[in-house]
C-alpha cells in the first residue's frame, strides 16, 4: 500500500502545493501574457483555473475518487460560465472587483468550456502521473 494512501495529511500538503503553483501560473500567465505563445496566453488562464479548481476538489475530497472530483469539477467550472449570462447589478458589483472577476469572469464564452475541459483533463493526467 502506498505511503501516500494511507497518510492523507500528506495528500493534502500535495495538493495545497498544487493549487499555490497553478494559482501563481494563473496569474504570471495573466500578468506576462505578452512573454508567452499567443494559444498559451489566450487559452492558458482559464485552462490553469479550471486545474486549480481540480486541485482543490482533491484537496477537500482526498478519500474521494478523481472521478468524484471530475465530476465536481465540471458542474462548478461549468456552472460559474454559465452564471456568466446572469446579469442582474449586484452580480456586476461583484464581478467588477478583482477577486469577483478571477472567480467569476465576466461574461459567458462557450469557448471556455472547452478551455476547463482541457484544463481538468491536464489536471487529471496529472494527478495521475504524480499518484503512481
Amino acid at each position: 500500500m502506498s505511503l501516500i494512501k494511507t497518510h492523507p495529511i500528506q495528500l493534502r500538503l500535495l495538493y495545497s502545493v498544487a493549487i499555490i503553483v497553478t494559482i501563481f501560473l494563473g496569474l504570471a500567465s495573466r500578468k506576462y501574457g505578452y512573454l508567452l505563445p499567443p494559444f498559451v496566453a489566450e487559452n492558458g488562464g482559464d485552462m490553469l483555473w479550471a486545474m486549480m479548481v481540480y486541485f482543490g476538489f482533491r484537496f477537500l475530497f482526498v478519500r474521494k475518487s478523481f472521478i468524484s472530483a471530475l465530476v465536481l469539477c465540471f458542474i462548478f467550472t461549468f456552472g460559474i460560465e454559465f452564471s456568466q449570462l446572469y446579469q442582474a447589478e449586484w452580480m456586476h458589483q461583484i464581478r467588477g472587483t478583482v477577486l469577483g472577476a478571477l472567480i467569476f469572469g465576466k461574461g459567458f464564452l462557450l469557448v471556455d468550456l472547452v478551455r476547463y475541459s482541457g484544463g481538468i483533463m491536464i489536471a487529471v493526467v496529472l494527478d495521475k502521473i504524480f499518484l503512481k
